[in-house]
């Protein structure tokens, strides 16, 4: 009863918010000379085959989209799997998972329930419930164990797989994860409303103003995840993505992981470049705090102490995306670590 009413509740926010958001999108389709995206992104390609589980989650069929791609080298027998960020899906992993695949590992790489060609419900998101639906699509593909790569909020995920599921994790790798420290201590609560308003008024400006402060170096390339971005806020349905989108915002507010780094006793990496300065709710977050928040050389150093035995690679003028950044060393340093 209590998720039913909880639904209902979304919806109706859903309902009066895509009242107000509709005169707004006229406005910015005739500046972006852009198409229009839809949120399952049927008309994105994918550098892999995308095949879809379907999930039940509160009384909702879904679909959880997935790559699982073979090695093309000589087969080592072993899996690797890769968690997106929050602004991102499994395709921007395509160079990680060309490089895996080549040195003889199955690569499996999900887009979360919420995001890429996933179902974008209005449900109560959490980390368990994602680590749950990631071990259901590893135990329906026969895998046992898996070496765990997460990157941004997939670190986070990762995280929980890990504490969740430690038999089934050889190594946990992670990649400039958020949630090295809680950001309640850093950042004022806001309600889904406004959180799902601020998504709905995002212009085309501020998502690349955005996007870029994820790089030390911008490259042309990166514009393509911006573009993505600015295309789906396009579309009739972008509101069921805008809503999904504040929902696992939430999520990543109320349901820290750092405080239980202590608890892991997987083999674990991290991967960090020291350019990151990366707050979620950076906006909203104390002046007084913000010049000590998200400062990613400290937190990196402190979560390798935290976590038993954690290796830590350093990578000097490197954001928040090693794996674009830095891809060749990003993909040295893991397979040394994970071989």
């Amino acid at each position: 009863m209590r998720s039913t009413r909880t639904f209902k509740g979304m919806a109706a926010i859903v309902t009066a918010c895509l009242v107000m958001a509709l005169p707004a999108l006229p406005a910015m389709a005739a500046g972006t000379g852009l198409e229009p995206l839809s949120i399952s992104m049927e008309e994105y390609r994918y550098p892999y085959q995308v095949r879809l589980l379907p999930l039940n989650i509160e009384g909702q069929d879904l679909n959880m989209a997935y790559m699982d791609v073979p090695p093309t080298g000589p087969d080592r027998g072993r899996t690797v799997l890769l968690l997106h960020g929050k602004n991102f899906f499994g395709a921007y992993w395509k160079d990680t998972i060309n490089a895996l695949t080549e040195d003889g590992y199955r690569v499996v790489v999900p887009d979360q329930i919420g995001f890429g060609k996933s179902s974008k419900p209005s449900i109560h998101y959490s980390f368990h419930l994602l680590a749950a639906n990631t071990k259901k699509l590893l135990d329906t593909l026969g895998i046992d164990k898996v070496v765990v790569v997460g990157h941004s909020m997939g670190g986070m995920l990762a995280t929980r797989f890990t504490l969740m599921y430690p038999q089934s994790v050889t190594h946990l790798v992670l990649e400039n994860p958020i949630g090295l420290e809680d950001y309640r201590a850093i950042v004022p609560y806001a309600p889904l409303e406004e959180l799902y308003r601020n998504e709905l008024g995002a212009t085309e400006q501020g998502i690349r103003t955005y996007h870029r402060g994820y790089y030390a170096r911008w490259q042309p390339e990166y514009d393509e995840y911006v573009k993505v971005a600015v295309r789906w806020k396009l579309g009739a349905e972008y509101p069921r993505l805008a809503m999904s989108s504040a929902l696992t915002y939430q999520m990543i507010y109320e349901q820290p992981v750092c405080h239980e780094f202590a608890n892991v006793k997987t083999k674990t990496l991290l991967v960090i470049g020291q350019a990151d300065r990366t707050v979620v709710g950076k906006a909203r977050a104390r002046k007084d705090l913000l010049p000590f928040a998200g400062q990613y050389p400290e937190l990196g150093r402190k979560t390798a102490q935290l976590i038993p035995g954690a290796a830590l690679v350093e990578l000097p003028n490197v954001g928040h995306i090693p794996h674009f950044e830095a891809r060749e060393r990003f993909i040295r340093e893991v397979l040394a670590f994970i071989r």
